[in-house]
């Protein structure tokens, strides 16, 4: 079982790290939820260690046990997830080959240029994912509509001066129009770092489970 340990994956490919449950060699059967997770500007680069610094794959190396496959791939130093798009969508399809990935339970989370990410993969691909947790960050030239009927939860700190609350305020505003399922939350005097807080709560992995893939009428 891989535990935070590079997979192989093709030499023009993203490299990722990958963590699977405790519990995954013990039913061949069984399959399993997966969340990609999408690291901020500062983890870009060559040391994959570092796509670990914080979030859902810093407490499974911890040896907090998660009930899902984590995959986290890094980007290169000169680009961004935005940029990356269309490779993260190949890279979920490599993982769904290779691993007992269940089609219907797949979620994208990032923080900071992760979130940003996050938005634009599921804008991109929306077809791909059950529920999506976009945490400090913003929607560059894009709409929502195609996200209309995706389940979000998305957190900002209210003191942000990186990437300010209104960026996600924009995003909520235009999905609340449509009538979205769309969670908000707002940290009080908290600055960038609305990850920790947001990824320690048990909440927010009992809320992303429970969702499930569907075919949602009029999505396009």
């Amino acid at each position: 079982m891989l535990d935070g340990e590079p997979a192989p994956a093709p030499a023009d490919a993203l490299p990722y790290l990958l963590h699977l449950p405790e519990e995954y060699d013990s039913d061949a059967e069984r399959r399993w939820p997966l969340v990609l997770f999408l690291h901020g500007a500062g983890e870009r680069g060559s040391d994959l260690d570092s796509a670990m610094s914080h979030g859902i794959p810093k407490l499974a190396e911890a040896g907090h046990g998660f009930p899902f496959v984590i995959v986290t791939p890094q980007c290169p130093e000169s680009s961004q997830w935005v940029a990356e798009v269309d490779t993260l969508g190949g890279l979920l399809d490599d993982v769904a080959a290779d691993y007992r990935i269940d089609p219907s339970r797949i979620y994208v989370t990032g923080l900071s240029m992760g979130g940003f990410g996050t938005w634009s993969l599921a804008v991109r691909h929306p077809e791909r994912f059950a529920a999506i947790v976009p945490i400090c960050e913003g929607l560059r030239d894009q709409g929502v509509d195609r996200i209309r009927h995706l389940p979000v939860w998305t957190f900002h700190g209210e003191e942000d001066t990186t990437v300010p609350i209104r960026f996600t305020e924009e995003i909520v505003a235009g999905l609340e129009a449509l009538g979205s399922d769309v969670r908000f939350t707002r940290y009080p005097g908290v600055g960038h770092d609305s990850w920790t807080r947001t990824y320690d709560d048990p909440d927010l992995y009992d809320w992303l489970l429970a969702h499930h893939r569907t075919d949602r009428a009029g999505e396009s």
